[in-house]
């Protein structure tokens, strides 16, 4: 609901800030008191059109802040689409914030957060309902009928359950469509994948192999340099062809030296076999570089081999991966695919199946459905035209609408197809005829002004414990109303309270007299300024203003009349779920 709202340089109101609590509030005041700026500054808060004309007279920017309480319901309601614009609530409060300047675009802010205009009143949409402004009013957008009259109905369940329906119906006719594209891009398509899988294959490709090519190419390459270093060291192990002494035979040498030098100093024993072992080690590495050096061998055909094979995993790595492993995944895809279109008649058969398995499934639902939205619509044309009776519109005449539209590939329903959506074949609108005689119209074409406030305060009454937007504002509801039927709409919007919050701009005491809070608007003029405020009224300012309302002037007899009035309590009636 609004707790607070804060205006500032917004035509003649220079700065103003009301509280507001649950229930029903009214405002009061002499015509042109400003009572209708209050709701221009909301219908701002929400997203309306705003025109420099409004700021304030030698002022650069009018301001426009809301604050919002939401409950666990409305936070739910209102969850995805704060999600879908990335904005947080903290505390369960939500603020909203409208500059409009005459220099500078305007700004909108959602929790101190700019957004755009449009994200400002699709959230505004959900929190507040002006009644006698159809710009921001619920029940004059035809899209949200149907969902009014599922909720009146009870039929949310049966909705739900016939768009998981259609959900898969879309889903299977689009895995349809992709396999019944042009049959000649899927041979073409088959060919290739084919041949990719035979190239593939036929290499024989196998994870590490790359690495061991590249060592192998390496020793290949480098034979005739590996088999002189190997020599080279040999000869200077083993000793060379002229009879040069190698280091081997020099340490055999030592070590009989070292051997005898120990015979006489034992302190040296171990350093002797230390020395017999080395040589030992120095022959055995001689041996094995001697046997390296005799195996290796010149091999250009076996060079070229192994270039070749790099070459080819080169050249299949260019076209279906960064490594063998990734080459061989794309086979394996590959495959898949192939198997897919090669099987793909079948599947086409498989998914025609099911596509209508399920079109008779909706067509069934969405029959069943509409048959429960008619008996819904009729007991919601009785229940409105009872409350417009009350409201002194008792020839006023309140239809709902549903229509289907034919189409050859919808649901099939009474041996004709109908175009169908998650929401079922239904098309439905409200429609008013508010005099005799008169055709019926959309809501959105019917006058303004009483007429319309009486007419959404009955369809509102009727709807009220399914209407999810938790504020409401009426203006102008008691244009060409009496006392007598004043009071009639002052019962209705103090009942309708009970579920919402509930605002009402009315010159009739009848009305007023319901209000749990009662503010009153005026203006004066300051310094040659006029400046409009409002305030909260006292009980004893409530009794002098209903009085003055009563009589146009506060006496002994409009004060007794109007403490009467304010003394007769409205019926306690059921609270509406």
């Amino acid at each position: 609901m609004l707790i607070e709202l804060a205006i500032e340089n917004l035509a003649i109101i220079e700065s103003l800030r009301l509280q507001f609590g649950p229930g029903f509030s009214v405002l009061t005041g002499e015509t042109g008191a400003g009572k209708s700026i209050i709701i221009d500054a909301v219908t701002l808060l929400l997203g309306g059109r705003a025109s420099t004309e409004i700021i304030r007279t030698g002022c650069d920017t009018a301001v426009v802040e809301g604050v919002f309480a939401l409950n666990g319901d409305l936070l739910a309601t209102l969850g995805p689409t704060l999600e879908e614009f990335g904005l947080e609530v903290e505390e369960d409060t939500l603020i909203l914030r409208r500059e409009v300047s005459r220099e500078r675009r305007n700004i909108c802010r959602v929790n101190g957060r700019a957004v755009t205009l449009s994200t400002l009143e699709e959230i505004g949409r959900h929190l507040v309902d002006i009644h006698g402004q159809g710009e921001h009013l619920s029940l004059m957008q035809p899209r949200r009928h149907i969902d009014f009259l599922d909720r009146y109905g009870g039929l949310l369940e049966e909705r739900q359950a016939l768009s998981r329906l259609v959900q898969s119906w879309r889903e299977v006719r689009q895995a349809l469509r992709a396999l019944q594209q042009d049959k000649r891009e899927m041979a073409r398509r088959a060919d290739l994948l084919a041949y990719q899988i035979d190239e593939i294959r036929s290499a024989r490709l196998e994870i590490g192999e790359e690495e061991a090519l590249r060592r192998q190419r390496t020793l290949l390459s480098n034979a005739e340099k590996r088999l002189q270093l190997a020599a080279r060291a040999y000869a200077l192990l083993a000793g060379g062809e002229e009879r040069q002494r190698g280091i081997v035979d020099l340490l055999a040498l030592a070590s009989e030296h070292l051997t005898d030098l120990a015979a006489l100093d034992d302190s040296l024993r171990g350093e002797s076999e230390q020395l017999e072992s080395l040589y030992y080690q120095v022959e055995e590495l001689a041996r094995t570089l001697r046997a390296y050096r005799d195996e290796i061998e010149f091999d250009p055909e076996g060079l070229e081999a192994v270039e070749e094979r790099l070459n080819l995993i080169q050249n299949l790595k260019r076209k279906y991966g960064d490594s063998i492993a990734e080459i061989l995944a794309y086979a394996e895809r590959a495959q898949a695919e192939l198997e897919g279109i090669t099987h793909s008649e079948e599947r086409i058969q498989e998914l025609t199946q099911e596509e209508e398995r399920l079109l008779q499934a909706i067509s069934q639902a969405a029959e069943a459905l509409s048959r429960a939205r008619q008996e819904a619509a009729a007991r919601l044309c009785q229940a409105v035209e009872a409350e417009l009776a009350e409201l002194n519109m008792e020839r006023a005449q309140f239809l709902v609408d549903i229509r289907w539209e034919e189409d050859p590939h919808g649901a099939l329903i009474g041996g004709k197809r109908y175009r169908f959506d998650a929401l079922g074949v239904d098309r439905v609108e409200f429609l008013i005829a508010p005099n005799p005689g008169e055709e019926a119209k959309p809501l959105a074409k019917i006058a303004s002004g009483g007429e319309t406030s009486r007419l959404m305060l009955a369809m509102k009454t009727a709807l009220s414990h399914v209407d999810p937007v938790p504020t409401l504002i009426f203006d102008e509801i008691d244009a060409g109303i009496g006392g007598r039927t004043g009071d009639v709409v002052g019962r209705k919007l103090w009942a309708l309270a009970r579920d919402h919050q509930v605002f009402c701009v009315t010159h009739l005491p009848q009305i007023a007299r319901y209000g749990a809070q009662h503010f009153r608007v005026e203006k004066a003029v300051v310094g040659e300024r006029t400046i409009s405020t409002a305030r909260l009224l006292t009980d004893q300012e409530r009794v002098e203003e209903l009085a003055i309302m009563l009589g146009g002037a506060f006496t002994e007899a409009t004060r007794r009349s109007a403490e009467e009035l304010l003394s007769i309590q409205p019926p306690q009636g059921p609270r509406l779920n």
